[in-house]
């Protein structure tokens, strides 16, 4: 049975907050027009902005059911509630240029792709083991008229690199953080619910283009057995040097300006990076032989590094006039990484996006997306072992998604989003766990479900 028990939680949630911070709003709004639940604490939160102090409270809730298809049919709920804090340090220590942030999460509930769909472009991008964690802890200094920045402190490779303005909405993951990362980088690299120390500078020579370079910690969780979210459980391992660096660099060009705030509608961006540990290689031993020849020695063959590179492209189709960013875009985003070190080689993600499709619904969002994932030599390696064994398995090709997604804005601080997703060849087309029969592939599956934002 299908049921969201997440959101009568955080309605309960925020009129207790609502009653505990006084006035509701400011005496102009109504709770549907202002931009929290809790509205200005009777002015008090301006007072604090204004002094340079800035706290924030989301929560993320979802329901999401796999009604057929993957490892077994289950119906979970899973909850993201993310707090930060904002300093500006110009305000409140004359420091020019400051700022300093930090954030945490309390994660709640279990997640659908690792409990019943075995696949890795995971269904939901708030999916992670319970925990309360740390997440980004950085000091930020603007210069050169804030046309540079150097950030520094415990930072998450997915807050500022690979990003599509137009696919962040979508619930699966890979349309935030890409798969390609977060399935080939060490315990996942520095991306959701991980953040690792790290330096980050970006200036913007001129308008539009934006440089960014960045070096992160290599791996976010000490070496062991066992999940990575568990050896590094509260994200305040500060490791530096562990597996050794990820540094990246992207060049962003902003285009499509729009004429009543100025904001561009469309970009372009090209990104590489490089990782300086050992990867094993997927299929090949350290005579050359493949691993599943009965003569191999076992030991995969090491490569002394990785690296990869992305192209990202957003844009406005067509905008409505009159409209700040009413209208069609799309979007496109593509990542290779060596086939011989990395379980996802390539991966594609496409999509379109309509704001504002509906009469009167100026903020709604649809938005319909797609991400391809092939696998890289692994699959060879399946082909090896068919072959010197005789015994019939499926062989791993490709994972792939298909995303239909619809926001609705009930009030500007809260937001209902139902999802639904297509979930073709689990795993990338992987036998599937017993009791299933021998060699028998993970059956494709639907995904339908129900999220909800709330911004306090």
């Amino acid at each position: 049975m299908f049921v969201w028990t997440g959101l009568p939680a955080l309605t309960i949630a925020g009129v207790i907050m609502l009653g505990a911070a006084g006035e509701p709003a400011a005496a102009d709004e109504g709770l549907f027009e202002q931009d929290r639940l809790t509205g200005d604490w009777g002015g008090a939160r301006k007072q604090w902005q204004d002094a340079g102090i800035d706290f924030g409270i989301n929560d993320t809730a979802e329901t999401l059911s796999n009604l057929t298809g993957g490892v077994r049919q289950l119906t979970i709920y899973q909850g993201l509630l993310d707090v930060s804090l904002t300093l500006d340090l110009e305000k409140l220590a004359k420091w020019p240029g400051a700022s300093f942030y930090i954030d945490g999460y309390q994660i709640s509930g279990r997640g659908l792709s690792k409990n019943a769909i075995g696949n890795l472009l995971t269904v939901s991008s708030i999916e992670a083991l319970p925990s309360t964690r740390l997440h980004d802890l950085w000091l930020q200094q603007e210069f050169l008229d804030r046309q540079a920045s150097l950030r520094v402190g415990q930072i998450a490779l997915d807050d500022e690199f690979y990003i599509s303005q137009y696919s962040a909405g979508f619930v699966n993951s890979t349309f935030g953080c890409p798969d390609i990362w977060s399935t080939d980088l060490p315990s996942g690299g520095p991306c959701y619910p991980f953040a690792t120390p790290g330096a980050r500078f970006r200036v913007a020579p001129i308008s539009g283009l934006t440089i960014s370079a960045a070096a992160f910690n290599g791996n976010p969780a000490p070496p062991g057995p066992g999940d990575p979210q568990v050896r590094n459980s509260g994200g305040v391992n500060f490791l530096i040097g562990e597996g050794g660096f990820l540094p990246i660099a992207e060049l962003a060009y902003a285009f499509d300006e729009e004429p009543i705030s100025s904001t561009r509608l469309s970009d372009v961006k090209l990104g590489a990076w490089y990782h300086t540990a050992d990867f094993p290689d997927l299929r090949r031993d350290t005579l050359g032989r493949s691993l599943a020849d009965p003569s191999s020695t076992g030991l995969a063959a090491t490569h002394g590094s990785n690296f990869g590179a992305y192209f990202v492209l957003d844009k406005m189709l067509w905008r409505r006039p009159d409209t700040a960013s009413q209208g069609l875009a799309a979007f496109l985003r593509i990542g290779y990484a060596p086939p011989d070190r990395n379980l996802i080689s390539l991966e594609i993600d496409a999509g379109l996006t309509f704001k504002g499709l509906l009469p009167g619904r100026e903020l709604d969002i649809l938005g319909v997306g797609t991400s391809f994932g092939r696998i890289g030599y692994a699959r060879h390696l399946d082909q090896d072992e068919v072959q010197f064994t005789g015994i019939q398995r499926p062989v791993r090709d490709y994972e792939a998604v298909v995303e239909i997604t619809y926001e609705a804005r009930i009030a500007p601080w809260f937001l209902l989003q139902p999802d639904l997703q297509l979930v073709f060849r689990p795993g990338g087309y992987t036998s599937a766990p017993p009791p299933a029969p021998i060699g028998q592939p993970i059956p494709n599956a639907l995904v339908i479900g129900i999220r909800s934002g709330i911004t306090f």
